[in-house]
């Protein structure tokens, strides 16, 4: 007998049909012999609802309201499934973040979790009850409700199979594993078997949208074996999990790509110290997350400075890029938000040269130019122009013969 947690995304609820599915795949591991705690999000669309409601009472809503208007969604889904589940003959009890004690931070709609008290969990499932939890929420030492940003509901169910000590926990979503890119890409992407949390991390962080990073980092911070599995067909998944030798014949596991992407040059600034703290200090005043980062010497004491941001922060970003670069009595500045980031993934990196060299070749082939290039020990990213990016995958997928399974 395991110890199961298994959350539901919204899709996977997101009808009265979709939440008996989930009620017969509860019983499904029951009958198996094994316990388990299910984490749901609010039906497909409600959080999107709930929010246009609160924007047609006013534009900037007070943290505080709006979380105690987002939770609902997810109090209406754990009511209902704890319903499907005892219409069939399984014992169920549902209960909200702040029943079952998630304490988190006061950061109103992006809460972090500090501790969960389990007991009330282990006596339900001791008495033989499916447990439902309110995934996306918890609450603060002054008993506030809290959210914890979207995708929160990955991050709940990978905190309660850390403080129950959960044998695995288990993400159903609509696809059926992490696949080496995107499929819809590339359609002969293959779906990995075993992926490593640092390779995982790194995806989720370049643009892969499986799971949120917040509950990678979780479940990896407290080894928590996470498996993402399909909710509407059978199979086996992807099982995230730490590195094994075995793995190590896979150079490269996945091909990660962001299209939220945008650049900022400033050209013709003063080479002296300081300089990159007076561009990007103004940016990060503003609460503009920077990605890659870009400078260059030029010959006549100037340098030319680039880097990315998200490219909803890509107008901000450049006014204030703009009146930095007056103070700094730089050349000009120019900027572009028709780029790409594209990323190769794989922990045999550390041990394999001639990685970048085949990248930067596989693009060249192809007439695809790099305009900046960032690496780690398990990744290699470039900017390229948007309108490259499948061109850019495909090449770089079959390059690597990714959609073939290591021997």
């Amino acid at each position: 007998m395991a110890l199961l947690v298994q959350k539901y995304g919204g899709t996977s609820v997101g009808s009265i049909d979709r939440i008996q599915n989930v009620a017969d795949r509860v019983m499904a591991s029951r009958r198996e012999g094994h316990d388990v705690v299910v984490v749901v999000s609010a039906m497909s669309g409600e959080t999107d609802r709930l929010l246009g409601l609160a924007r047609e009472i006013r534009q900037g809503i007070d943290g505080r309201e709006l979380d105690v208007l987002l939770s609902t969604g997810e109090q209406v889904t754990i009511a209902l499934l704890a319903m499907a589940l005892e219409s069939k003959g399984c014992p169920a009890r549902s209960y909200t973040g702040a029943q079952v004690h998630i304490r988190t931070d006061s950061a109103h709609n992006k809460a972090r979790i500090q501790e969960i008290d389990g007991a009330r969990v282990r006596r339900d499932l001791a008495d033989g009850r499916v447990v439902v939890v309110a995934g996306f929420q918890g609450v603060d030492e002054h008993g506030n409700i809290t959210t914890l940003g979207r995708g929160g509901s990955d991050t709940t169910a990978v905190a309660l199979a850390a403080a129950l000590k959960a044998d695995e926990c288990q993400i159903f979503t609509d696809v059926d594993g992490v696949y080496t890119t995107d499929p819809r890409v590339v359609p002969h992407a293959r779906r990995l078997e075993r992926i490593t949390f640092e390779e995982m991390l790194e995806m989720a962080s370049l643009g892969s949208k499986v799971l949120q990073i917040r509950a990678v980092e979780f479940a990896g911070k407290y080894n928590v074996p996470l498996r993402v599995l399909s909710s509407f067909k059978e199979g086996e998944g992807t099982l995230i999990t730490f590195e094994e030798r075995s793995m190590e014949q896979a150079l490269i596991s996945g091909i990660a790509f962001n299209q939220n992407e945008a650049q900022l040059t400033v050209a013709g600034v003063p080479d002296q110290p300081g300089v990159a703290y007076r561009i990007l200090g103004a940016v990060a005043d503003a609460n503009i997350e920077v990605d890659m980062i870009v400078q260059n010497v030029g010959a006549d004491a100037t340098t030319d400075f680039t880097f990315t941001v998200h490219r909803n922060d890509f107008a901000k970003a450049m006014a204030i890029v703009e009146a930095a670069a007056g103070e700094l009595r730089a050349r000009e500045v120019c900027g572009d938000d028709k780029i790409v980031k594209v990323s190769i993934v794989g922990v045999g990196m550390r041990s394999h040269a001639g990685i970048a060299s085949k990248m930067f070749q596989t693009l060249a082939k192809e007439g695809i130019n790099i305009r900046m290039i960032s690496t780690s020990e398990i990744k290699i990213s470039v900017v390229v122009d948007e309108k490259y990016l499948e061109l850019a995958v495909r090449a770089l997928h079959d390059a690597f013969e990714l959609e073939q399974a290591p021997a």
